[in-house]
Protein backbone atom coordinates (compact mmCIF):
# COMPACT_ATOMS: atom_id res chain seq x y z
CA UNK A 1 0.00 0.00 0.00
CA UNK A 2 2.67 2.33 1.46
CA UNK A 3 4.79 1.44 -2.14
CA UNK A 4 1.67 2.57 -4.40
CA UNK A 5 1.04 5.52 -2.76
CA UNK A 6 4.82 6.69 -2.82
CA UNK A 7 4.85 6.08 -6.41
CA UNK A 8 2.28 9.00 -7.10
CA UNK A 9 4.55 11.32 -5.53
CA UNK A 10 6.29 12.11 -8.37
CA UNK A 11 2.34 13.65 -10.27
CA UNK A 12 1.10 14.91 -6.64
CA UNK A 13 4.72 17.31 -6.85
CA UNK A 14 4.38 17.87 -10.33
CA UNK A 15 1.01 19.54 -10.07
CA UNK A 16 3.13 21.52 -7.37
CA UNK A 17 6.19 22.43 -9.28
CA UNK A 18 3.89 24.23 -11.65
CA UNK A 19 2.09 26.60 -9.60
CA UNK A 20 4.29 28.84 -7.07
CA UNK A 21 5.27 26.75 -3.94
CA UNK A 22 3.47 28.52 -0.85
CA UNK A 23 6.18 27.69 1.44
CA UNK A 24 5.00 29.38 5.23
CA UNK A 25 7.12 29.47 8.03
CA UNK A 26 7.07 29.85 11.73
CA UNK A 27 8.97 29.81 14.59
CA UNK A 28 8.38 27.76 17.93
CA UNK A 29 8.51 29.35 21.07
CA UNK A 30 11.48 26.72 21.88
CA UNK A 31 13.15 28.54 19.32
CA UNK A 32 13.15 25.88 16.28
CA UNK A 33 12.35 27.15 12.69
CA UNK A 34 9.49 25.45 10.73
CA UNK A 35 9.61 25.66 7.15
CA UNK A 36 6.21 23.96 5.62
CA UNK A 37 4.83 23.16 1.97
CA UNK A 38 1.19 21.99 2.43
CA UNK A 39 0.11 19.27 -0.35
CA UNK A 40 -3.12 17.01 0.48
CA UNK A 41 -2.88 15.32 -3.29
CA UNK A 42 -1.43 12.20 -1.68
CA UNK A 43 -1.59 10.40 1.97
CA UNK A 44 1.92 10.67 2.93
CA UNK A 45 4.18 13.02 4.81
CA UNK A 46 7.51 14.09 4.05
CA UNK A 47 10.01 15.86 7.17
CA UNK A 48 13.31 16.39 7.87
CA UNK A 49 15.29 17.69 11.17
CA UNK A 50 18.60 20.36 10.34
CA UNK A 51 20.84 20.89 13.06
CA UNK A 52 24.52 23.24 12.82
CA UNK A 53 26.06 19.72 13.67
CA UNK A 54 28.02 19.42 10.66
CA UNK A 55 31.69 18.01 10.35
CA UNK A 56 32.46 21.61 10.60
CA UNK A 57 31.97 21.13 14.27
CA UNK A 58 34.38 18.51 15.26
CA UNK A 59 36.46 18.88 17.64
CA UNK A 60 40.00 19.22 17.13
CA UNK A 61 42.12 16.19 16.60
CA UNK A 62 38.42 14.11 16.67
CA UNK A 63 37.63 14.47 12.92
CA UNK A 64 34.12 12.21 12.58
CA UNK A 65 33.01 12.82 15.57
CA UNK A 66 29.96 14.67 13.77
CA UNK A 67 29.24 11.58 11.82
CA UNK A 68 29.31 8.63 14.15
CA UNK A 69 27.06 10.97 16.46
CA UNK A 70 24.88 11.21 13.50
CA UNK A 71 25.24 7.52 12.26
CA UNK A 72 24.34 6.46 16.33
CA UNK A 73 21.30 8.34 16.80
CA UNK A 74 19.65 4.91 16.23
CA UNK A 75 21.52 2.76 17.88
CA UNK A 76 19.99 2.94 21.30
CA UNK A 77 17.49 4.88 22.92
CA UNK A 78 17.55 5.88 26.73
CA UNK A 79 14.69 5.56 29.28
CA UNK A 80 13.60 8.81 30.78
CA UNK A 81 11.12 9.38 33.36
CA UNK A 82 9.22 13.15 32.93
CA UNK A 83 5.96 14.76 34.25
CA UNK A 84 4.62 14.08 30.64
CA UNK A 85 4.98 9.74 31.09
CA UNK A 86 7.57 7.36 30.93
CA UNK A 87 9.82 6.42 27.74
CA UNK A 88 11.23 3.29 27.98
CA UNK A 89 14.48 2.13 26.68
CA UNK A 90 14.91 1.00 22.92
CA UNK A 91 17.39 -1.54 21.48
CA UNK A 92 18.56 -0.73 17.79
CA UNK A 93 16.18 -3.61 16.67
CA UNK A 94 13.29 -2.26 18.81
CA UNK A 95 13.78 1.26 17.14
CA UNK A 96 14.18 0.00 13.33
CA UNK A 97 11.10 -2.34 13.88
CA UNK A 98 9.17 0.95 15.39
CA UNK A 99 9.37 2.27 12.32
CA UNK A 100 8.83 -0.39 10.14
CA UNK A 101 5.41 -1.26 11.41
CA UNK A 102 4.35 1.61 10.45
CA UNK A 103 5.66 1.76 6.91
CA UNK A 104 8.14 4.66 7.48
CA UNK A 105 11.20 5.18 6.12
CA UNK A 106 13.86 6.85 8.50
CA UNK A 107 17.13 8.76 6.60
CA UNK A 108 20.21 10.66 7.92
CA UNK A 109 22.54 13.25 6.32
CA UNK A 110 25.99 14.63 7.07
CA UNK A 111 27.68 17.58 4.77
CA UNK A 112 30.21 19.79 6.14
CA UNK A 113 28.02 22.39 7.31
CA UNK A 114 24.24 20.44 8.70
CA UNK A 115 23.28 16.73 10.46
CA UNK A 116 20.15 15.80 10.26
CA UNK A 117 17.57 13.23 9.95
CA UNK A 118 14.92 12.62 7.09
CA UNK A 119 11.41 10.78 7.57
CA UNK A 120 8.68 9.59 5.03
CA UNK A 121 5.64 8.25 6.96
CA UNK A 122 1.84 7.44 6.03
CA UNK A 123 -0.05 10.70 7.34
CA UNK A 124 -2.46 7.72 9.12
CA UNK A 125 0.94 6.31 11.24
CA UNK A 126 2.56 9.96 11.80
CA UNK A 127 0.97 9.63 15.76
CA UNK A 128 3.56 6.50 15.98
CA UNK A 129 6.24 7.60 13.53
CA UNK A 130 6.95 11.22 14.67
CA UNK A 131 7.55 10.86 18.35
CA UNK A 132 9.91 7.63 17.43
CA UNK A 133 12.48 10.24 15.93
CA UNK A 134 11.43 12.77 18.35
CA UNK A 135 13.42 10.48 20.58
CA UNK A 136 15.73 9.59 18.42
CA UNK A 137 16.92 13.01 18.39
CA UNK A 138 16.90 13.78 21.90
CA UNK A 139 17.40 10.24 23.48
CA UNK A 140 19.85 8.38 21.96
CA UNK A 141 22.15 6.24 24.29
CA UNK A 142 25.32 5.67 22.11
CA UNK A 143 26.16 2.23 23.76
CA UNK A 144 29.54 1.58 23.76
CA UNK A 145 29.54 -1.59 21.97
CA UNK A 146 27.58 -0.31 18.86
CA UNK A 147 30.41 2.56 19.09
CA UNK A 148 33.38 0.51 18.88
CA UNK A 149 32.02 -1.61 15.60
CA UNK A 150 30.93 1.93 13.79
CA UNK A 151 34.40 3.09 14.91
CA UNK A 152 36.20 0.08 13.34
CA UNK A 153 33.74 0.34 10.23
CA UNK A 154 35.05 3.65 9.60
CA UNK A 155 38.76 3.00 10.23
CA UNK A 156 38.47 -0.11 7.89
CA UNK A 157 36.63 2.50 5.54
CA UNK A 158 39.68 4.75 5.69
CA UNK A 159 42.05 2.10 4.99
CA UNK A 160 39.91 1.00 1.68
CA UNK A 161 40.20 5.09 0.59
CA UNK A 162 44.04 5.27 0.88
CA UNK A 163 43.92 2.87 -1.83
CA UNK A 164 41.76 4.41 -4.39
CA UNK A 165 42.76 7.42 -6.81
CA UNK A 166 39.97 9.28 -6.46
CA UNK A 167 39.50 9.31 -2.55
CA UNK A 168 43.37 10.57 -2.37
CA UNK A 169 42.64 13.12 -5.05
CA UNK A 170 39.49 14.62 -2.99
CA UNK A 171 41.63 14.10 0.25
CA UNK A 172 44.25 15.95 -1.18
CA UNK A 173 42.37 18.53 -2.92
CA UNK A 174 40.40 19.52 -0.07
CA UNK A 175 43.15 20.02 1.45
CA UNK A 176 45.18 22.23 -0.80
CA UNK A 177 42.20 24.53 -0.73
CA UNK A 178 41.14 24.77 3.01
CA UNK A 179 44.43 23.71 5.22
CA UNK A 180 43.04 23.78 8.64
CA UNK A 181 40.13 25.26 8.30
CA UNK A 182 37.68 23.06 9.45
CA UNK A 183 36.23 22.45 5.77
CA UNK A 184 39.68 20.77 5.33
CA UNK A 185 39.80 18.46 8.06
CA UNK A 186 39.83 14.63 7.16
CA UNK A 187 38.71 11.64 9.19
CA UNK A 188 42.23 9.60 10.06
CA UNK A 189 42.83 6.21 11.72
CA UNK A 190 44.45 8.47 14.52
CA UNK A 191 41.39 10.67 14.78
CA UNK A 192 38.74 8.28 14.41
CA UNK A 193 40.29 6.03 17.30
CA UNK A 194 40.59 8.78 19.83
CA UNK A 195 37.24 9.35 19.63
CA UNK A 196 35.20 8.53 22.88
CA UNK A 197 31.51 8.09 23.96
CA UNK A 198 31.71 10.78 26.21
CA UNK A 199 32.64 12.71 22.97
CA UNK A 200 29.63 11.92 20.94
CA UNK A 201 27.32 12.65 24.54
CA UNK A 202 29.11 16.44 24.43
CA UNK A 203 29.02 16.79 20.92
CA UNK A 204 25.05 15.74 20.79
CA UNK A 205 24.29 17.94 24.03
CA UNK A 206 26.17 20.97 22.38
CA UNK A 207 24.98 20.63 18.50
CA UNK A 208 21.16 18.78 18.46
CA UNK A 209 19.45 21.53 20.40
CA UNK A 210 16.17 22.98 19.50
CA UNK A 211 17.32 26.70 19.38
CA UNK A 212 18.53 25.68 16.21
CA UNK A 213 16.45 22.75 14.51
CA UNK A 214 15.64 23.61 11.51
CA UNK A 215 12.40 21.57 10.60
CA UNK A 216 11.28 21.27 7.22
CA UNK A 217 7.90 19.24 6.16
CA UNK A 218 5.52 18.64 3.11
CA UNK A 219 2.56 16.77 3.33
CA UNK A 220 -1.12 16.24 3.51
CA UNK A 221 -1.34 17.95 6.96
CA UNK A 222 -2.43 21.12 7.79
CA UNK A 223 -0.37 24.20 9.03
CA UNK A 224 -2.41 23.40 12.80
CA UNK A 225 -1.11 19.94 12.37
CA UNK A 226 2.45 20.53 11.07
CA UNK A 227 3.04 22.84 13.67
CA UNK A 228 2.16 20.02 16.26
CA UNK A 229 4.51 17.65 14.09
CA UNK A 230 7.20 20.23 14.36
CA UNK A 231 6.76 20.43 18.33
CA UNK A 232 6.47 16.79 18.69
CA UNK A 233 9.84 16.60 17.05
CA UNK A 234 11.82 19.28 18.92
CA UNK A 235 10.02 18.90 22.65
CA UNK A 236 12.52 16.79 24.19
CA UNK A 237 15.74 18.57 23.37
CA UNK A 238 17.43 20.93 25.12
CA UNK A 239 17.87 25.07 24.49
CA UNK A 240 21.73 25.37 23.24
CA UNK A 241 24.47 28.22 23.85
CA UNK A 242 25.60 30.11 20.42
CA UNK A 243 28.27 28.15 18.69
CA UNK A 244 31.98 29.53 18.89
CA UNK A 245 32.50 31.26 15.02
CA UNK A 246 34.41 29.37 12.51
CA UNK A 247 37.58 31.06 11.27
CA UNK A 248 38.08 32.75 7.39
CA UNK A 249 38.35 30.29 4.81
CA UNK A 250 42.08 30.88 4.33
CA UNK A 251 42.17 32.70 0.75
CA UNK A 252 43.48 31.02 -1.82
CA UNK A 253 47.17 30.69 -2.65
CA UNK A 254 47.49 28.19 -5.79
CA UNK A 255 49.47 25.18 -5.69
CA UNK A 256 50.25 21.92 -7.64
CA UNK A 257 50.50 18.25 -5.93
CA UNK A 258 51.17 15.56 -7.80
CA UNK A 259 50.63 11.76 -6.60
CA UNK A 260 52.23 8.81 -7.31
CA UNK A 261 49.68 5.34 -7.95
CA UNK A 262 49.50 2.49 -10.03
CA UNK A 263 45.90 3.13 -11.58
CA UNK A 264 45.74 2.88 -15.00
CA UNK A 265 44.42 6.34 -15.50
CA UNK A 266 45.14 10.03 -14.07
CA UNK A 267 42.86 12.08 -11.76
CA UNK A 268 42.86 15.28 -12.29
CA UNK A 269 41.16 18.27 -10.02
CA UNK A 270 41.80 22.06 -10.35
CA UNK A 271 40.06 24.67 -8.26
CA UNK A 272 39.70 27.10 -5.22
CA UNK A 273 37.52 28.12 -2.48
CA UNK A 274 34.83 30.66 -4.39
CA UNK A 275 30.95 30.97 -3.19
CA UNK A 276 28.82 31.13 -0.04
CA UNK A 277 25.25 30.19 -0.14
CA UNK A 278 24.15 33.95 0.25
CA UNK A 279 26.82 34.83 -2.29
CA UNK A 280 25.37 37.85 -4.83
CA UNK A 281 27.27 36.15 -7.66
CA UNK A 282 25.17 32.68 -7.80
CA UNK A 283 23.08 33.14 -10.42
CA UNK A 284 25.39 34.62 -12.82
CA UNK A 285 28.03 31.68 -11.83
CA UNK A 286 24.83 28.89 -12.02
CA UNK A 287 24.63 30.32 -15.57
CA UNK A 288 28.26 30.73 -16.49
CA UNK A 289 29.35 27.43 -15.13
CA UNK A 290 26.91 25.54 -17.17
CA UNK A 291 28.89 26.99 -20.16
CA UNK A 292 32.03 26.13 -18.71
CA UNK A 293 31.85 22.69 -17.34
CA UNK A 294 28.14 21.77 -15.57
CA UNK A 295 26.27 21.11 -19.41
CA UNK A 296 27.10 17.77 -20.28
CA UNK A 297 28.63 17.60 -24.33
CA UNK A 298 27.53 21.58 -24.65
CA UNK A 299 30.29 22.46 -22.17
CA UNK A 300 33.40 24.24 -23.23
CA UNK A 301 35.89 21.59 -21.14
CA UNK A 302 33.93 18.99 -22.89
CA UNK A 303 34.63 20.04 -26.40
CA UNK A 304 37.92 21.34 -25.90
CA UNK A 305 39.08 18.18 -23.76
CA UNK A 306 36.98 15.35 -24.85
CA UNK A 307 35.58 16.09 -28.41
CA UNK A 308 38.46 17.82 -29.81
CA UNK A 309 41.11 16.18 -28.16
CA UNK A 310 40.07 13.00 -27.37
CA UNK A 311 41.73 13.09 -24.04
CA UNK A 312 38.95 11.91 -22.07
CA UNK A 313 35.65 10.33 -21.50
CA UNK A 314 34.46 12.95 -19.38
CA UNK A 315 35.35 16.00 -17.65
CA UNK A 316 32.89 18.82 -15.78
CA UNK A 317 32.73 21.61 -13.66
CA UNK A 318 30.76 23.04 -10.70
CA UNK A 319 30.23 25.72 -7.78
CA UNK A 320 29.41 24.13 -4.18
CA UNK A 321 28.07 26.63 -2.05
CA UNK A 322 28.20 26.21 1.55
CA UNK A 323 27.83 28.28 4.39
CA UNK A 324 31.37 29.74 3.89
CA UNK A 325 32.91 29.41 0.13
CA UNK A 326 32.75 26.39 -1.21
CA UNK A 327 34.35 24.93 -3.68
CA UNK A 328 34.62 25.32 -7.36
CA UNK A 329 36.21 22.38 -8.86
CA UNK A 330 36.77 20.51 -12.44
CA UNK A 331 37.09 16.70 -12.54
CA UNK A 332 38.46 14.51 -14.82
CA UNK A 333 40.65 11.20 -15.64
CA UNK A 334 43.22 10.71 -18.30
CA UNK A 335 45.31 8.38 -19.65
CA UNK A 336 48.80 8.78 -17.64
CA UNK A 337 50.96 9.86 -20.57
CA UNK A 338 48.58 12.79 -21.14
CA UNK A 339 47.85 13.91 -17.92
CA UNK A 340 50.22 17.68 -18.71
CA UNK A 341 48.45 17.75 -22.25
CA UNK A 342 44.64 17.36 -21.08
CA UNK A 343 45.56 19.60 -17.82
CA UNK A 344 46.54 22.58 -20.00
CA UNK A 345 43.84 22.47 -22.17
CA UNK A 346 41.14 22.66 -19.16
CA UNK A 347 43.50 25.46 -17.53
CA UNK A 348 43.21 27.20 -21.32
CA UNK A 349 39.58 26.92 -21.60
CA UNK A 350 39.27 28.35 -17.75
CA UNK A 351 42.29 31.07 -18.96
CA UNK A 352 39.61 31.96 -22.09
CA UNK A 353 36.22 32.10 -20.34
CA UNK A 354 38.00 34.12 -18.05
CA UNK A 355 38.87 36.49 -20.69
CA UNK A 356 35.94 36.77 -23.19
CA UNK A 357 33.22 35.13 -21.02
CA UNK A 358 30.33 32.75 -22.77
CA UNK A 359 28.87 34.11 -26.26
CA UNK A 360 25.30 35.16 -26.95
CA UNK A 361 24.35 31.60 -28.15
CA UNK A 362 26.32 29.97 -25.39
CA UNK A 363 24.46 32.07 -22.51
CA UNK A 364 20.98 31.37 -24.56
CA UNK A 365 21.37 27.76 -24.46
CA UNK A 366 22.32 28.24 -20.84
CA UNK A 367 19.49 29.36 -19.30
CA UNK A 368 16.98 27.61 -21.74
CA UNK A 369 18.36 24.49 -20.58
CA UNK A 370 18.52 25.75 -16.70
CA UNK A 371 15.17 27.06 -16.77
CA UNK A 372 13.89 24.44 -18.41
CA UNK A 373 15.13 21.82 -16.70
CA UNK A 374 14.04 24.03 -13.20
CA UNK A 375 10.81 21.39 -12.76
CA UNK A 376 13.24 18.92 -12.26
CA UNK A 377 14.63 20.40 -9.72
CA UNK A 378 11.06 20.14 -7.74
CA UNK A 379 9.51 17.08 -9.23
CA UNK A 380 8.99 14.82 -6.05
CA UNK A 381 8.40 15.69 -2.45
CA UNK A 382 11.69 14.44 -1.99
CA UNK A 383 13.48 17.19 -3.51
CA UNK A 384 10.86 19.70 -2.57
CA UNK A 385 11.83 18.93 1.00
CA UNK A 386 15.48 18.87 -0.02
CA UNK A 387 15.00 22.34 -1.00
CA UNK A 388 12.79 23.87 1.90
CA UNK A 389 15.09 22.21 4.10
CA UNK A 390 18.50 24.35 2.45
CA UNK A 391 16.09 26.92 2.49
CA UNK A 392 15.55 27.15 6.08
CA UNK A 393 18.94 26.04 7.37
CA UNK A 394 20.87 28.92 5.24
CA UNK A 395 18.33 31.73 5.62
CA UNK A 396 17.26 31.85 1.97
CA UNK A 397 14.47 33.99 0.92
CA UNK A 398 11.53 32.21 1.24
CA UNK A 399 10.74 32.92 -2.30
CA UNK A 400 13.79 31.55 -4.10
CA UNK A 401 12.49 28.92 -5.55
CA UNK A 402 9.77 30.79 -7.11
CA UNK A 403 12.21 33.28 -8.21
CA UNK A 404 14.86 31.03 -9.68
CA UNK A 405 13.59 30.86 -13.28
CA UNK A 406 13.19 34.97 -13.59
CA UNK A 407 16.81 35.37 -11.91
CA UNK A 408 18.65 32.83 -14.20
CA UNK A 409 16.51 34.30 -16.74
CA UNK A 410 18.06 38.23 -15.97
CA UNK A 411 21.62 36.92 -16.25
CA UNK A 412 23.79 39.10 -18.58
CA UNK A 413 27.12 37.95 -21.09
CA UNK A 414 29.01 41.07 -18.74
CA UNK A 415 27.49 39.38 -15.31
CA UNK A 416 28.86 36.19 -16.03
CA UNK A 417 32.24 37.20 -17.05
CA UNK A 418 32.59 40.11 -14.26
CA UNK A 419 31.40 36.91 -11.93
CA UNK A 420 34.02 34.48 -12.55
CA UNK A 421 36.46 37.22 -12.28
CA UNK A 422 35.67 37.76 -9.12
CA UNK A 423 35.24 34.49 -8.09
CA UNK A 424 38.72 32.67 -9.80
CA UNK A 425 42.33 33.72 -10.74
CA UNK A 426 44.21 31.50 -12.91
CA UNK A 427 47.13 32.05 -10.35
CA UNK A 428 45.30 31.08 -7.55
CA UNK A 429 43.85 27.85 -8.59
CA UNK A 430 45.16 24.32 -7.02
CA UNK A 431 46.14 21.07 -8.57
CA UNK A 432 45.68 17.34 -8.02
CA UNK A 433 46.94 14.80 -10.13
CA UNK A 434 46.90 11.21 -8.80
CA UNK A 435 48.35 8.74 -11.09
CA UNK A 436 50.19 11.21 -13.83
CA UNK A 437 53.36 9.84 -15.09
CA UNK A 438 56.51 11.44 -13.54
Amino acid sequence: MFKMIAGLALCAACSISHAALQIQSWSLPNGARVLFVENHTIPILDLSVDFDAGSRRDPAGKSGVAALTNAMLARGLRAVQSPSGSEPALSEAQISDGFADTAAIRGARLDEDRSGVTLRTLVTERDVAVPLLGRLLAQPSFPQDFLVRDKARTIASIKESLTQPEAIADKEFSRLLYGSHPYGLQLTVESVTAITRDDLLAFHAAHYVANRAVVALIGDVTRDQADKIAQELTRRLPQGAALPALPSVPNAKGAEERIPHQASQAHILIGMPAMARHDPDHFALTVGNYVLGGGGFASRLMQQVREKRGLTYGVSSYFNPMAQSGPFQIGLQTKKEQADEALKVARDTVAEFLRDGPTAVELKAAKDNLIGGFSLRIDSNSKILQNIAAIGFYQLPLDYLDTWTAKVAAITTAQVKDAFNRKLQMDKLSIVVVGADK
